[in-house]
C-alpha cells in the first residue's frame, strides 16, 4: 500500500514538472463586449495543468484567456486526435518585464489551465475577473474537466484592500497603455499609497480600467498597475485608484 502512494505521489510530481517547451501560441483575450485582442507568442514552459508565457501588453490577474497550439497529446487533458489544442486558461500571476527595445514583450504571465470551455458568466459578461476556487486549487482533478463551471468563482468588484493606506506624498510618472504601446505620461504625486495601490492626483483622461507604469526614482520602483476607479475631490483635482498588480510599492 504504501509503495502504491509513493508511485502516486511521484506520477503527481511528474505531471506538475514545468516542462521548457518554446511552443508557438495564440492567444485570445475578450476584455469586454466591444474589445478583444490576439497575439502571436511562445510559452516559455508548460505542465498538463497550466503554462508561462510572455506577452507584449499588459493583462490583469484573474482575467481568462484561451491558447492554442500544437501541444504535445501526452500534455493534453481532452482533445488528444486534434491538431490544435485549444484551452481557456486564467492569469494566476504576473511580472513586469525590463523592455530593453519598444517591441520586446512587457510581461511574463503564469497561467492556469481551467477547461475546454469558459463559465457561462464569462460569455454573458467578459469584464468578469475570476480567482481559483480554493476547493480546487489542490486538486489533482480540477484542471481535467472541459467544464470550468465548478472551478472558478469571481473577483469580487468591492474594495478589498488588506492595509491602510498611508498619506505619503510620492513623486512618480505614470505611463498610460493603449493596448501594447505607452499613448501618454504625467509626472505627478500620490494622495496616499499602499503595498498594493495608491491614489493618484491627475490632469489627464484616463478610465477605469487602463493600464498604467508607475515608476519612482526615489524608492527604485517600477510596478504595472491598473485604474479601478476614478473621482473629482475638494478643488476640482481628479483621483486615480490604483491597483498594482504582479507586484508590491516597496513601502
Amino acid at each position: 500500500m504504501a509503495n502504491q502512494s509513493a508511485k502516486s505521489d511521484q506520477k503527481s510530481r511528474r505531471l506538475r514538472e514545468r516542462i521548457r517547451l518554446a511552443l508557438p501560441a495564440r492567444i485570445f483575450v475578450r476584455e469586454s463586449a466591444a474589445n478583444e485582442w490576439t497575439v502571436m507568442t511562445r510559452l516559455v514552459d508548460v505542465t498538463p495543468f497550466g503554462a508561462r508565457l510572455r506577452l507584449p501588453r499588459p493583462i490583469d490577474i484573474g482575467r481568462l484567456l484561451q491558447l492554442t497550439m500544437a501541444m504535445p497529446r501526452a500534455l493534453r487533458v481532452f482533445d488528444h486526435t486534434e491538431d490544435q489544442y485549444r484551452i481557456w486558461a486564467i492569469v494566476r500571476n504576473l511580472k513586469l518585464l525590463e523592455q530593453q527595445k519598444p517591441k520586446d514583450d512587457l510581461v511574463e504571465i503564469g497561467v492556469a489551465f481551467i477547461g475546454k470551455r469558459p463559465p457561462k458568466s464569462f460569455e454573458t459578461n467578459p469584464e468578469r475577473r475570476y480567482e481559483i476556487a480554493q476547493t480546487k486549487l489542490e486538486s489533482q482533478t480540477w484542471s481535467t474537466r472541459e467544464d470550468s463551471v465548478e472551478q472558478l468563482t469571481e473577483v469580487a468588484t468591492e474594495d478589498k484592500r488588506k492595509e491602510s493606506r498611508q498619506m505619503i506624498p510620492v513623486d512618480v510618472v505614470m505611463q498610460v497603455f493603449d493596448g501594447d504601446k505607452l499613448v501618454k505620461d504625467e509626472q505627478t504625486v500620490t494622495e496616499n499609497i499602499s503595498r498594493s495601490g495608491a491614489a493618484v492626483f491627475t490632469a489627464m483622461d484616463v478610465a477605469p480600467g487602463t493600464f498604467v507604469k508607475v515608476t519612482s526614482e526615489r524608492y527604485n520602483a517600477r510596478v504595472l498597475a491598473v485604474v479601478r476607479a476614478r473621482r473629482t475631490g475638494a478643488g476640482g483635482i481628479t483621483r486615480l485608484h490604483l491597483e498594482f498588480v504582479g507586484s508590491e510599492w516597496p513601502l
